[in-house]
């Protein structure tokens, strides 16, 4: 059983990620999501699909803020 590091639950179906050589546990993709996902610099929604990262930035939305060189 796992403890979810976000939200405190026990679940016996808890999961981990490992990223940047951290592990994190986690009862839900929710409790991911919030811990995990950047947030774009220019609304502040966390990003869950595609990204881009420009210039040491991250945004959903590169082109409305009129980032013209981004890496997706």
């Amino acid at each position: 059983m796992g403890t979810c590091e976000v939200c405190g639950n026990e679940y016996d179906m808890a999961f981990e990620v490992v990223a940047a050589g951290a592990r994190h546990t986690f009862d839900s993709f929710e409790c991911a999501i919030h811990k995990m996902a950047p947030v774009c610099e220019h609304c502040g929604c966390r990003m869950i699909g595609h990204g881009v990262e420009a210039e040491g930035h991250f945004y959903c939305c590169a082109r409305m803020v009129g980032v013209q060189a981004f890496r997706a």
